[in-house]
């Protein structure tokens, strides 16, 4: 009989990614998938260590696993395997251990645990910092879905004060182009017609080899150096038939230089929605978090974009109550997002993360506090996502459908345009995968487009 494997992920996106991998491997060795629920062989969690939430959400869904099945194999997979490791050795609900540069290796790691039952604990976990080469994990998404996540890289040099990342994903290392490049072309073999490039710092993509076709990059090459590399990729990616929109994962304003976003401009495949990390419109504030940019610096990048894209959606993360934030700081911050004007904003209050500079700091900001900023800033974010969804009201924009929903009790399609606003469209037809043109006349309070009628039709 085959044994049963269970996943479930937890954090980023490319966490996701290698959760699909790790499930796609299991597969392909003769497991079974089975729902997250009693009834598993083999359980395996992804697990995330950003914040002191997300250790205990991974410490959670770690029993919980052992509780649906004592009998179980439970495998604690990635980040917080890296930070808490001696505590996941002493607790019984987890069978193996396994690190990021091993989720590759899970089949072959199961195999040998089952054919060593008299062994304790299986532990598989090399020491990140020392990792040097991308861990290749040969993965393509399957089933009917439009849009697929690729991972062009793993890790960070950047080494943010509240950050704990470059510890549990290690230094930058970049996929090669050729991988990347295999794998959207199945991709698109399989109907996929949207790629996302995301990465752990993709802004660091090629730091670490020298990419085809462009000059030579030094290790310690900064993120405006390393962009050329990026444009390569995205013109070899847009190359590829049946990809018709091509999406970045998060960035750091260096990347962005007029040249940079001149080329990208001009290549009809990219989607003019970028996601540019922020986390304070503050400079002192930014100075403590040891971020490589003033809010001046970051203003001209959104210009820059401005400057070339029509309308493109413009994304930023901010950490309300980071520690020392004091009311004037915030109130920079608030003027700030107002004046950039966000399609949208995502905001975090700021979590004491132990093993990080910005845990150590004088003047940590009460909690009561950093809910009242994170709620003005959520306020604010609330109206300039309504707001830019409003500038393409009774204009033809392009969608990507992808799936059937029920709304206001009628039966609709939901699909994103090129700036990755959600389009409600009224209509009993299946439109999944399929690229229309709408006229939306009508924005929910979330910020999404509704129509009524598909141009031409």
């Amino acid at each position: 009989m085959r044994k049963k494997a269970a996943f479930h992920s937890l954090g980023c996106k490319v966490n996701s990614y290698e959760t699909d991998a790790m499930r796609q491997s299991l597969l392909a060795a003769g497991y079974e998938e089975a729902p997250f629920a009693p009834g598993a062989d083999v359980y395996v969690i992804n697990t995330c260590t950003v914040t002191n939430v997300a250790d205990r959400k991974s410490r959670q869904m770690l029993h919980r696993a052992k509780e649906m099945n004592p009998d179980a194999v439970v495998v604690a997979a990635g980040c917080y395997v890296h930070d808490s490791g001696d505590r996941l050795k002493k607790d019984p609900a987890v069978d193996i251990i396994v690190g990021n540069h091993e989720k590759g290796k899970l089949a072959d790691i199961l195999e040998n645990y089952f054919s060593n039952l008299e062994q304790s604990k299986g532990i598989s976990v090399t020491d990140i910092n020392t990792v040097r080469e991308y861990d290749e994990l040969a993965f393509v998404p399957v089933g009917e879905h439009t849009r697929a996540f690729v991972k062009i890289q793993d890790g960070c040099n950047q080494f943010c004060s509240y950050c704990m990342i470059p510890y549990v994903r290690g230094r930058v290392r970049s996929r090669k182009p050729e991988e990347i490049l295999r794998e959207v072309r199945e991709l698109a073999e399989r109907g996929y017609r949207e790629v996302v490039l995301t990465g752990i710092h993709i802004s660091s993509y090629g730091l670490d080899f020298d990419y085809p076709g462009t000059n030579r990059q030094t290790p310690d090459a900064s993120c405006a150096e390393t962009n050329e590399h990026m444009t390569v990729l995205i013109e070899e990616v847009s190359r590829i038939p049946g990809i018709d929109r091509i999406r970045l994962g998060s960035l750091e304003p260096g990347i962005i230089t007029d040249e940079f976003v001149r080329k990208i401009s001009s290549i009809p495949e990219f989607c003019p929605s970028f996601h540019l990390s922020m986390q304070s419109g503050c400079d002192a504030t930014l100075a403590r978090m040891k971020r490589k940019y003033r809010s001046a610096d970051f203003a001209e990048k959104v210009g820059l974009i401005r400057k070339y894209f029509d309308r493109p959606a413009i994304t930023t993360d901010i950490i309300a109550g980071f520690p020392g934030e004091t009311e004037d700081e915030f109130a920079a911050t608030l003027e700030f997002v107002k004046d950039i004007r966000f399609s949208r904003t995502h905001i975090f209050k700021y979590s004491v993360r132990q093993g990080t500079a910005a845990a150590k700091m004088p003047d940590q900001v009460p909690e009561k506090k950093k809910q009242a900023r994170s709620a003005e800033l959520l306020a604010i974010d609330k109206a300039a996502r309504e707001a830019y969804a409003r500038g393409f009201l009774n204009c033809p924009v392009s969608v990507l459908f992808e799936e059937r929903i029920v709304h206001d009790g009628e039966k609709c399609m939901k699909g994103y345009t090129r700036e990755y606003i959600p389009v409600i469209l009224y209509t009993d037809e299946d439109l999944s995968n399929r690229i229309l043109e709408v006229i939306p006349k009508n924005v929910t309070a979330q910020g999404e487009l509704v129509s009524s009628a598909v141009c031409g039709i």
